[in-house]
């Protein structure tokens, strides 16, 4: 299985960061899954495991303490561009976000950052429609109880 280059690009605050250090566990057209510790060092999290969702726009995230327990998925909204020449992947994140406590409580996140993207001129009204028919789509899931996908909970990726 071939590496590919991966970054991670935000609108707020305007970076783009190389992710291509995570290890890679699973590669196919529609699906990467990859294993990563916290860029910056955090007390709530260490690490985890992230499921990117191509086609779809989405990646799930399986978020771990220190202690290496599961704390929470996290799923955030992005955009994929794939540069197949340099088998490079962007992720460009579209800001709104969703995080699912185990006990099954729930938080829409950075609204207010798409809303100050959007003003500012940062994001254009087409992507802003893409990223809340996105998060409507993982709030469906959510609320008719089909998430995470499957594929999330086969413990071959993610079991520590």
């Amino acid at each position: 299985m071939n590496k590919p280059s991966i970054f991670r690009t935000r609108y707020i605050p305007f970076e783009t960061v190389d992710i291509s250090s995570d290890e890679l566990l699973y590669r196919d057209e529609e699906l990467l899954i990859t294993r990563w510790k916290a860029i910056k060092p955090r007390k709530d999290i260490s690490g985890g495991i992230s499921y990117t969702f191509l086609k779809e726009g989405i990646k799930i995230s399986r978020f771990y303490d220190a202690d290496k327990r599961f704390a929470y998925w996290y799923c955030d909204i992005i955009d994929v561009e794939y540069d197949k020449g340099n088998d490079r992947f962007t992720l460009i994140d579209l800001l709104l976000d969703v995080k699912l406590m185990p006990d099954g409580t729930m938080q829409v996140l950075d609204a207010d950052e798409l809303a100050e993207a959007l003003e500012r001129g940062l994001i254009t009204q087409e992507k802003v429609c893409s990223s809340l028919k996105k998060m409507d789509n993982i709030l469906q899931q959510i609320y008719n109880g089909n998430f995470p996908p499957a594929i999330c909970l086969e413990e071959s990726y993610w079991k520590v």
